[in-house]
């Protein structure tokens, strides 16, 4: 974390600067900038939370949240599945699950759903009923949203962690079948959230050897 110190005293420098001109503008740009940037090094994988409700307020700002992300051709393939009791997670996700056990700590879990297909309608005919086609983006459109549930869960102080469903069938079969889920649609992620019951800490992954320039 060495690197997003430096970074983060130098931002706070450049802050104390800026106000002293009295330029708001840069204060501003300065500050956003600090708290993105301190949010992304700051997020980390949480498996342990404390027995504290996840309020319904809370969990729509973490779904707004992941619905802000970018999708191909703007297609936002992403539905949700909150689940909050807990007699239920046995039936949907299966002991022999191998993130069971902090499926049964967790306040509240959300499925992170992927439509893989499309709606295309007919260029020449308007009044064409939208035909369904594979959509090939919905992969990348998934990961976008999924990082921005974490990162959001990050800046309110609660704790996530990324447990991969899609491409699994031993973890996504269950889940489908319990959650009643159309052929189109797959759950691609389970992330169980709440408010962290030990300290976590963030992994520094920087690594300048994995930089080109100009080629490999």
């Amino acid at each position: 974390m060495k690197t997003f110190k430096t970074l983060a005293f130098c931002l706070a420098t450049g802050l104390v600067i800026a106000s002293s001109c009295g330029n708001s503008n840069k204060v501003t740009a300065v500050s956003a900038q600090d708290a993105v940037l301190s949010n992304i090094a700051a997020r980390k994988s949480v498996r342990a939370f404390l027995d504290t409700e996840v309020t319904e307020e809370q969990m729509n700002t973490l779904l707004r949240a992941a619905m802000a992300a970018p999708s191909g051709h703007d297609v936002r393939p992403w539905s949700f599945i909150v689940l909050r009791d807990k007699a239920q997670f046995d039936g949907i996700f299966g002991r022999e699950n191998h993130n069971w056990r902090i499926f049964q700590k967790s306040p509240a879990i959300v499925v992170i759903c992927a439509d893989t297909t499309v709606a295309v309608k007919a260029r020449k005919d308007p009044d064409e009923v939208a035909s369904r086609r594979p959509n090939g983006t919905w992969r990348d459109d998934m990961g976008a949203c999924t990082q921005n549930f974490l990162l959001a869960a990050e800046a309110m102080g609660l704790g996530a962690v990324w447990t991969a469903c899609y491409p699994y069938p031993d973890r996504m079969d269950p889940v489908r079948k319990a959650l009643e889920l159309p052929d189109n649609v797959v759950p691609y992620a389970v992330v169980p959230v709440g408010y962290p019951s030990a300290q976590f800490e963030p992994k520094d992954k920087w690594d300048p050897d994995r930089i080109h320039h100009g080629k490999w």
